[in-house]
């Protein structure tokens, strides 16, 4: 079991977790501008306020945090884009409190804590992005 601890496997691990917790929110952020009035149209019917800017800047912020933590170049200000965003992602996008169908009460919440959890992975990758990280720029 001694091949758990090596320094390979720990950097394979390492590179694995950034290039999946990250290709999510690079995808996503591509998808802000390429389906820009879809997606600024779910905004305003979720209540953002001035939903296409705020789908531009929410685009930038998940896109260039998602390659900053992926290159691992910038990455406290690359995880903290992402938070940021999933924070008022969830509290603006995910109202479940204000929901009465059942179904999309449980939909709601589901979005709600995942984007929480995910704000809190990126708490931690801000976190230790002041340790050493294998293959960066």
């Amino acid at each position: 079991m001694d091949f758990l601890v090596s320094d390979g496997f720990r950097t394979t691990i390492h590179v694995a977790g950034r290039i999946l917790f990250c290709l999510f929110f690079i995808v996503m952020g591509v998808m802000h501008f390429t389906k820009l009035d879809d997606m600024s149209a779910m905004a305003a019917s979720k209540g953002v306020p001035a939903a296409k800017p705020a789908t531009i800047v929410s685009g930038l912020m998940i896109l260039v945090g998602g390659v900053f933590v992926l290159l691992g170049w910038h990455r406290f200000i690359g995880a903290g884009l992402i938070a940021i965003f999933l924070l008022f992602s969830a509290t603006l996008g995910h109202q479940f409190w204000k929901e009465s169908d059942p179904t999309v009460k449980m939909n709601e919440t589901a979005h709600f804590m995942k984007d929480l959890a995910l704000a809190g992975a990126a708490l931690l990758i801000a976190y230790y992005s002041a340790f050493y990280w294998p293959v960066t720029l």
